[in-house]
């Protein structure tokens, strides 16, 4: 028999995740922390945005806070430069 250890997240009496690390678990803890505190600060913002779409665009700032942070400092992630379309060279007619 196999013993396994589970670190589960619940929120409101609802599970909302399972993990195998203490870590994992409470990074998801934190980022849900900052999805409900990101909720208000968006309402007050008068977008007249449905609730439901708040909610994902608190949760997806939060899940994303690092990159958000750096944009939010002015500090700007270099884009991959676009890869030149390939040029085909024309075929030759078949000779007849």
């Amino acid at each position: 028999m196999a013993v396994i250890t589970k670190f589960v997240v619940v929120r409101e009496g609802v599970e909302k995740m399972t993990f195998t690390s203490k870590k994992e678990a409470d990074a998801y803890d934190k980022m849900l922390d900052i999805a409900d505190n990101l909720v208000p600060f968006i309402t007050s913002a008068e977008l007249k945005i449905d609730e439901n779409s708040v909610e994902k665009l608190a949760f997806y700032l939060a899940s994303n806070k690092d990159e958000l942070a750096n944009l939010l400092k002015g500090v700007v992630k270099a884009k991959p430069a676009a890869k030149p379309a390939a040029k085909k060279a024309p075929k030759k007619a078949a000779a007849e």
